[in-house]
């Protein structure tokens, strides 16, 4: 086989990007160009750098450049319109001539085409003629042209003996097929498609072959059926293997092209397709693999009526390839409607073939279903009827076949299939056992995490279909260990018939085989309490536990005529035979009174009667349980009942442990009606905690009562470890608390149901234009208001993020009578008054302001005003927790009195809300299921009236003033403990009832948290006490190690799923319309979501909902390890630095650029690399610089030691152990050893600056902050027992001196302030005095902390003073300055305050990356990418994997700072990398072994030569490493 054309890609490849020869797809970006090959282009010029490539990605610059400068004058953009006009003019006359000279142009060729004989002449002619096709336009090409065209071309294809002849004359028919589409038929017409086959059949030149699939790609786009009959499947499929990767995407095209019209008749031509297609699956070219898998689902499709063309299928392999397809590996390369389409497709092949459904079965397809159902995402963003379609939901493929898995429950014996299939399962038992012990408790898992309604249902229809093809003992067994009886007692709890009746039918099936086992379970988890008040719903309400309140249907008249969505009954959950939209789909199957009749039936035949008595009926650890809350309650309320009962409270306690530890395990039923969360919550709050005012009064009098009750339970919660799991009690109560916290929790999943986002124009309060809909409002004077006039128009189109205080503003001069003295007033100072802004202020609103400055700054500098409105909207905006709250507070004032009250449905509306927060929250009370498409549609009646209470705006909580609490002196120092001092104080979630038993879960679960991140602090003070009272004499005793639960023991998976669901409205979030609870229960209780789900949060309220292209789907692009693609698509800004003056450039940089939402890109001066790794390595070089010892920032303690920086050896940096911290000046110091304190705080704001910066850019900071700086950046206060996590042999000396001084008050209230009991006390065998310790602090001679004759020298009566003033001035006012100057800083970027639902470890992985970089240091392999001559195996790339993996740890950081410009991985480590670290061959001119590796940074790709030996590489490696950085250049 000739390879003529084969130099041909090569040439072009070898030239830069922008010198290639231009090409008719180069030129024509707007038309149906190929966009194949413009994928080729792209892919040559950005996975296949070459060596004379700049270090950094040339693509990316280019793209970066273009996007981030969009503030540079064009050098075409000043026109005046008589120019303009004059310019379209002559344009206009350009392409009149050009099209006459086309025209002209294509008449001599088909002349010439048709006379000339000689191949020389025709070649010339082709030649020609592919030259002007490649610079024609449009409408440059006419019918009349392309029929004469067509069949000289197809003839000159035919050409075999000169195969340039056939190149030229195919390229021209691909040309105008690109052209003028239109023309594929006349090529059709005159038998293109089969003389392009049979060059594709017997292929004698590669470059001949190519241009055909390209010519019959564009056919096949307006001919797909003439392509079928003519054979091109198997004509382009046959030698595929035989073409690069791009040859092998254009001919996938061309059968997906097909495919995509394959007609109801004569499949045969198709069929013998599939093995090929089959083998091509295995293929690791993600889009290569895709086209097969859109080809082999459209064939499936088509052929699905037969069940025997279906076995056939299955017989060439489908099942095998597309299963492994589906496994771990291949969800992460495929896209999501391909992988969901390859699940409908074994679907359908379940359906109709039995060869199909046993493949599945032996191929052990519920290992897979199992691992999909346990990563799923419920609704992927789509709408509800896209759910019940089944399009874009993983999940509801995965039910639909496992609904095809399990025959169907009714004997049709006509139907020899599904008697053919339940012949299988009842033949392999052990199949069906495995598909049950793997998906059964997945089911469980989905419907229990916040599915949406047809999910749920699905689930439950497959249960109930498991429940009754199994009768063995193996499902008593598994429904056990799934916990059946819990799960169904949460299920009656639900409204909906269809899933009451699905639950019920699943107990009765249950009783009626295995009675004898689950009764008793029925029982104790509450399942017969439920069924009972399906029957009786009075009977409800004397328990806790959440029951059936009536049914609900699911489809009533008034919600099907709020919905914009006709949605089918959830009887046809898995019928494809009903549209969604089809009147029969929306008919219930379900009779009225089923569930009543069938709960009545369980009742009568399974429930004996004493099993409805209240207190027979009950379990013995319910009794227990209840009694021991009981007891507990009563001694709660008693104030002085820990001094009088305390050993009492204690055995109740351990009582309480005891049983929940103990070896029957707890129900859910019996933990929530045993009221052991009440009786905890008001033990802990001295009783004050009370079901009419969930908020305590009085309590901070009484801190040290309180603190010993929470010393007394973590001592009994740390006390023993369950035997078999290691568990602690505090693990098993947190596992009780949440399991009711999910049964018992009820917060509402509010959806826009928008269907396309907006922009529309709001009238009310600013009269402006948004980016998203306006809510309707008609304003109504209340009856018998006669001072306020009638609102004269019909109705006004408000803004829904608008505050009711602003709406309130622009109605008052229109409906007040006395609106005389307004009406000098200029509009523009009524409506542009500046908003005051609720309390629940949703900062997602940024967002939206980021849209409208958006389009601002897109308009250019022209508009110099229009930048600085959006500049000054962006500022309102920046500071939601500061400057607003300052405006609102100022406000809060007898001068700032409301005017106006507004009425919805005759409930007043909350000022502090924004109107659509106010209206959702009176929809929610009225349990209204269609408000989410009614909201936008209905028109709003808001009754107002005169507010003659004139009451102040700030609810009660702007009026609690500080109190001076009494407290004992021996506990003076530890007064007002860090979890102590909000916990009494906040209100949890506002929309809760305030006898609701949620509330006191969340209090709980607050209260123990809290507990368990201060147990150390707690312990610490129960130890010093202990040494106060004598009961311990060594000072060795107040060292404790305390164990403690993990920080995701508190998670809620349900509440996090219900948050991820609603973060995933981007209407919602971008107008802050989300419920409540999401903002209220992040703000008081962030430790119920996970991580992933908070930084997903973190993200929308601080920066705003990214704006991603419409292709780019939210949840792909924003996880928490993929840090920049999140930000990829926000304006890019670059800034020149320079590299021997850092800080000041870092200074310059942040000074413009700070408050501004850009991405910033750095360029170093006098270098040529640009883009992301030159700016990760200028972050890590600011890092540095602000490290530096001596610089008077860090403490320099015995722990800390100077370190050599890696990039320039004469300089050195502060490293410590525990992590940097402030160091101490005071207040009156302004110099020390020659630094200035105004320097120092200059650099502080700047750090600040930097670190907000870079988590608004997702850049990874090379810093090693402590744990207790971190404390004060998340606002916490530090305490004396801080200082042993920073330094800590003082914190440890500091704890022992304040053990002495709480001795010596003990002793002195014993014995009535005899100081001659101070003798006995010494350190260590030592009086105080001997140490000879000044007042000035340890390591800082020059800072003095007293002064005075009683401040000298230290000794046990001025002890206490030394140690409270050391404490001060080390974690206290001696940083406070620095620390404030953080935040300023910090502030100017986005408001601190976000960060505070993070935790200190948590803060540090997000803003450095992960701790330990290389953990998967084993698995180095399945995170890098190799290629251009290197895979996993060649020698170089072993060599290398061996090297790495001996490296040190300064080693690896630099090899990681050479690769990827910084000397940390983001979170999530190597595999979370983005891009993927890539290693390539590199193909040197001389020998390997003289050559360095080169990097592209931006890429993070690594070039190496293939060095002779692992020594050679290792040392050439180290050279570059250490010499190669400190610039960026062509490599």
């Amino acid at each position: 086989m000739g390879s003529r054309g084969q130099k041909r890609p090569e040439m072009v490849d070898e030239l830069p990007a922008d010198k290639r020869a231009c090409s008719s797809f180069d030129f024509r970006p707007s038309s149906s160009t190929a966009s194949v090959q413009n994928d080729i282009n792209s892919t040559h010029s950005e996975v296949e750098p070459h060596d004379n490539d700049m270090d950094t990605s040339s693509s990316a610059s280019a793209s970066s450049r273009s996007e981030g400068e969009p503030e540079k004058d064009s050098a075409y953009g000043s026109c005046d319109s008589d120019d303009m006009e004059q310019y379209h003019s002559s344009l206009h006359e350009y392409h009149r001539r050009r099209l006459s000279s086309d025209h002209g142009k294509f008449k001599t060729i088909i002349s010439s085409l048709s006379g000339q004989t000689e191949p020389s002449g025709q070649l010339a002619v082709l030649t020609e003629l592919c030259e002007v096709l490649s610079f024609c336009t449009e409408g440059s090409l006419s019918s009349m042209t392309s029929d004469l065209l067509s069949p000289l071309l197809v003839k000159l294809a035919k050409h075999e003996s000169n195969p340039d002849i056939m190149l030229f004359s195919i390229r021209a028919i691909t040309y105008i097929c690109d052209l003028y589409p239109r023309s594929a038929g006349f090529l059709v017409r005159h038998d293109a498609v089969s003389a392009l086959c049979q060059r594709l059949l017997t292929i004698e030149y590669q470059d001949v072959a190519e241009q055909c699939l390209q010519a019959l790609e564009k056919i096949s786009r307006e001919q797909p059926l003439a392509c079928l009959q003519a054979g091109a499947i198997m004509a382009v499929l046959n030698y595929i293997d035989f073409f690069s990767t791009s040859i092998q995407r254009v001919a996938l095209s061309t059968v997906v092209n097909i495919c995509k019209k394959l007609p109801s008749e004569s499949p045969t031509p198709f069929m013998e397709a599939v093995p090929i297609l089959c083998n091509l699956l295995l293929y690791e070219d993600r889009q290569l693999v895709e086209n097969v898998a859109t080809c082999l689902i459209k064939i499936v499709d088509r052929v699905s009526p037969s069940s025997e063309m279906l076995d056939e299928l299955c017989k060439h392999g489908v099942i095998q390839q597309v299963t492994h397809l589906l496994s771990i590996n291949g969800r992460a390369s495929l896209s999501q409607l391909i992988y969901n389409g390859l699940i409908g497709m074994l679907v359908k092949l379940s359906s109709g073939s039995v060869v199909a459904f046993r493949t599945l079965y032996e191929l052990n397809i519920s290992s897979i279903l199992r691992e999909i159902l346990s990563a799923f995402d419920l609704s992927h963003g789509v709408s509800t009827s896209q759910l019940v379609g089944g399009h874009c939901n993983r999940v509801y493929e995965v039910l639909k076949l496992l609904n095809e898995l399990l025959p169907g429950l009714d004997k049709d014996q006509s139907n020899q299939l599904a008697m053919d299939k339940e012949s299988f399962l009842a033949n392999h038992p052990d199949l069906l056992q495995k598909l049950g012990m793997d998906v059964f408790p997945m089911l469980i898992q989905v419907f229990n995490s916040g599915a949406s309604l047809y999910v749920c249902h699905g689930c439950l229809f497959i249960m109930y279909k498991f429940v009754c093809l199994t009768k063995s003992d193996m499902l008593v067994e598994l429904l056990r260990n799934a916990n059946i009886s819990s799960f169904l007692a949460g299920v009656f709890t639900r409204k909906d018939h269809h899933m009451l009746l699905l639950a019920l039918q699943i107990a009765e099936i249950i009783l009626q085989n295995f009675s004898d086992i689950f009764l008793k379970l029925f029982i104790k988890e509450g399942v017969f309490f439920a069924i009972e008040a399906l029957l009786k719903p009075e009977r409800s309400s004397q328990l806790v536990y959440p029951v059936f309140s009536g049914i609900q249907m699911s489809l009533d008249s008034g919600q099907r005529s709020a919905s914009r969505e006709v949605l089918k009954c959830l009887c046809y959950t898995f019928s494809s035979a009903q549209s969604p939209t089809s009147p029969e789909a929306r008919k219930c199957k379900l009779d009225k009174d089923s569930v009543h009749n069938l709960a009545e039936h369980i009742k009568a035949k399974y429930l004996a009667p004493e099993l409805y008595d209240s207190e027979k009926g009950l379990t013995d650890i319910l009794k227990n349980l209840r009694a021991l809350s009981n007891d507990l309650l009563s001694m709660s309320t008693d104030e002085g009942a820990l001094a009088v009962h305390e050993e009492k409270i204690n055995k109740v306690l351990d009582q309480i442990m005891d049983k929940l530890i103990g070896k029957e395990e707890v129900s859910t039923f019996e933990f929530i009606e045993s009221g052991v969360a009440k009786a905890l919550v008001n033990y802990l709050s001295l009783g004050h905690y009370t079901g009419e005012n969930k908020k305590v009064h009085g309590v901070c009098g009484h801190n040290a009562v309180i603190e010993k009750r929470f010393e007394a339970l973590a001592t009994v919660c740390l006390r023993t470890f369950q035997p078999l799991s290691g568990d602690t009690p505090l693990s098993v109560l947190i596992r009780n608390l949440l399991s009711a916290l999910t049964s018992l929790e009820a917060f509402p999943i509010i959806l826009s149901n928008v269907q396309k986002v907006r922009n529309s124009f709001a009238t009310v309060p600013n009269g402006c234009c948004i980016p998203y809909p306006c809510l309707r409002v008609r304003f109504v004077k209340g009856e018998k208001e006669t001072y306020l006039s009638d609102c004269s128009e019909d109705f006004f189109t408000v803004d829904p993020f608008s505050s009711l205080h602003s709406i309130e503003r622009y109605m008052w001069p229109k409906v007040s009578k006395k609106n005389e003295e307004h009406a000098s007033l200029p509009s523009s100072q009524v409506v542009l008054q500046p908003e005051s802004p609720p309390l629940q202020l949703p900062s997602n609103t940024s967002s939206c302001l980021d849209e409208i400055q958006a389009v601002n700054l897109n308009a250019g500098e022209s508009s110099s005003s229009g930048i600085q409105v959006a500049e000054e909207e962006m500022h309102f905006v920046a500071e939601p927790n500061s400057k607003l709250e300052k405006e609102h507070l100022s406000s809060c004032s007898n001068k700032a009195a409301r005017k106006l009250i507004f009425y919805l449905e005759g409930q007043p509306l909350d000022h502090k809300f924004t109107l659509y927060q106010a209206i959702l929250r009176q929809v929610i009370k009225q349990n209204d299921s269609g408000i989410g498409a009614k909201l936008w549609s209905h028109v709003h009646t808001l009754t107002y009236k005169t507010d003659l209470k004139h009451e102040d705006i700030m609810p009660s909580d702007c009026h609690s003033s500080s109190q001076d609490f009494s407290h004992d002196k021996v506990l003076a120092f530890y007064q007002h403990k860090p979890f102590l001092s909000g916990m009494f104080h906040c209100e949890l979630v506002s929309d809760l009832e305030k006898s609701s038993p949620t509330y006191d879960i969340l209090f709980l679960l607050k209260s123990l948290e809290g507990m368990n991140r201060f147990i150390f602090h707690l312990m610490s003070r129960e130890r010093i006490c202990a040494f106060a009272e004598g009961k311990v004499d060594n000072l060795d005793s107040l060292k404790i190690t305390v164990p403690t639960a993990q920080l995701n023991e508190f998670v809620s998976s349900k509440l996090t799923e219900k948050l991820e669901q609603q973060m995933r409205d981007s209407l919602a979030v971008c107008t802050g319309s989300m419920p409540l609870w999401c903002n209220q229960l992040m703000a008081s209780c962030p430790f119920l979501f996970s991580f992933e789900a908070r930084c997903k949060y973190f993200k929308l309220t601080a920066f705003g909902q990214p704006r991603l292209p419409p292709h780019i789907s939210y949840h792909n692009s924003e996880t928490v390890s993929d840090r920049r693609l999140g930000h990829g698509v926000s304006p890019r800004k670059k800034f020149l630095v320079y590299r021997d003056r850092i800080l000041e450039s870092a200074t310059q940089m942040m000074k413009l650029h700070a408050s501004h939402k850009v991405v910033l890109e750095v360029e170093y001066d006098e270098e040529v690399g640009t883009g992301l790794g030159p700016t990760l390595e200028f972050y890590t070089l600011v890092c540095q610089e602000l490290q530096k010892s001596g610089s008077g920032m860090w403490r320099e303690d015995a722990s800390s030691h100077t370190l050599k920086t890696s990039l320039q050896a004469e300089e050195t940096g502060i490293y410590s152990l525990y992590g940097l911290f402030p160091r101490p000046w005071l207040s009156t110091q302004d110099a020390s050893g020659g630094i200035q304190f105004s320097e120092v705080t200059k650099k502080f704001v700047l750090l600040g600056q930097v670190v907000a910066k870079a988590l608004q850019d997702g850049r990874v900071l090379d810093l090693h902050f402590s744990k207790a700086f971190y404390k004060l950046i998340l606002g916490k206060e530090l305490y004396v027992y801080d200082i042993q996590s920073l330094d800590p042999e003082l914190g440890k000396v500091l704890h022992e001196f304040q053990a002495l001084v709480n001795r010596k008050f003990f002793l002195e209230s014993v014995y009535e302030g005899n100081s001659e009991l101070e003798q006995g006390l010494s350190f260590r065998d030592s009086r105080i005095e001997d140490l000879c310790l000044d007042f000035t602090l340890p390591g800082y001679p020059d800072i003095v902390l007293a002064s005075g004759s009683d401040h000298t020298m230290v000794n046990m009566r001025n002890l206490e003073d030394y140690v409270s003033l050391i404490v001060d001035a080390t974690v206290k006012s001696g940083i406070s300055r620095q620390v404030e100057a953080f935040k300023s800083g910090f502030n100017q970027v986005f408001p601190i305050e976000h960060l505070q639902i993070f935790y200190e470890e948590e803060l540090d992985r997000i803003l450095c990356g992960e701790n330990d970089s290389w953990a998967q240091i084993n698995e180095l392999s399945d995170h890098i990418k190799f290629d251009h001559g290197y895979t996993a195996s060649s020698p170089p790339i072993v060599n290398l994997l061996e090297i790495i993996r001996e490296f040190d740890h300064g080693q690896r950081r630099a090899f990681l700072q050479f690769v990827t410009g910084t000397p940390r991985l983001p979170p999530g480590g190597l595999a979370s990398l983005n891009p993927k670290l890539t290693i390539v061959r590199k193909h040197c001119s001389n020998q390997a072994d003289s050559d360095l590796p080169s990097v592209m940074t931006c890429a993070n790709y690594l070039k190496l030569p293939p060095y002779s030996s692992k020594e050679k590489m290792k040392e050439k490696l180290l050279y570059a490493i250490t010499e190669g950085q400190g610039s960026f250049h062509l490599s």
